[in-house]
């Protein structure tokens, strides 16, 4: 069993949730956040409180799986990244799981 972590933004939610059910994901948890390419110096700022946001509403799911369904993930994210107009590909890791319960 490993864990796949993948993040995009907003926009790519529906693309992402076919390509999971593609890969036989079918189990997964989601959760939404801002994504950020160039992190603002917060400290350097001299208005912590602005109106303005300068982060990209973004996703993040997670699945414990097994490797063979996340290997079929992997292959249809990077087909859909090759096929993307846009400099916001979706990101995917797979770290090893030692215990679970």
């Amino acid at each position: 069993m490993k864990l796949v972590i993948v993040t995009a933004v907003e926009q790519f939610h529906d693309d992402i949730m076919k390509l999971f059910k593609e890969a036989d994901i079918r189990n997964f948890s989601e959760s939404d956040i801002e994504g950020y390419k160039k992190a603002p110096a917060l400290l350097s700022s001299s208005n912590w409180f602005a109106a303005e946001r300068t982060g990209t509403d973004s996703i993040m799911l997670f699945s414990f799986t097994e490797k063979d369904k996340i290997d079929k993930l992997f292959t249809l994210l990077e087909n859909f990244n090759a096929q993307m107009e846009t400099n916001n590909p979706i990101k995917a890791v797979v770290l090893p799981i030692e215990r679970f319960i």
